[in-house]
């Protein structure tokens, strides 16, 4: 069955960095485009960042472009998510989850079926 397991989250203070990992298995990871999404108490899931089949091309929301940087291993089914200059408003339960689809061309949630568990990112000011 599809797993997707990440790592990495913690707590930092603001302008610091963390980079989370999330390791797949049970389908063929280079076929489907990845993703990144976060959720903070009593807001939607947002998704933060995608990324295509070869890593060639990727996609951020407004609120993380210049300082974050989505990345995959094929082969090491591996998807990480570097997070730089970070601000309490970044502070949030973060997913990485794997779209229905090869392209990234829509990359909301209802675009993807297989969520993991979630990493805690705490940033305090």
């Amino acid at each position: 069955q599809v797993q997707l397991v990440e790592s990495g989250g913690g707590s930092v203070q603001a302008g610091g960095s963390l980079r989370l990992s999330c390791v797949a298995s049970g389908y063929i990871y280079s076929d489907y485009c990845m993703g990144w999404f976060r959720q903070a108490p009593g807001k939607e899931r947002e998704g933060i960042a995608a990324i295509s089949v070869g890593g060639g091309r990727t996609h951020y929301a407004d609120s993380v472009k210049g300082r974050f940087t989505i990345s995959r291993d094929n082969t090491k089914n591996t998807l990480r998510l570097q997070m730089n200059i970070l601000e309490p408003e970044d502070t949030a339960v973060y997913y990485c989850a794997k779209s229905k689809f090869i392209s990234c061309d829509g990359w909301g949630p209802a675009d993807f079926d297989y969520w993991g568990q979630g990493t805690q990112v705490t940033v305090s000011s």
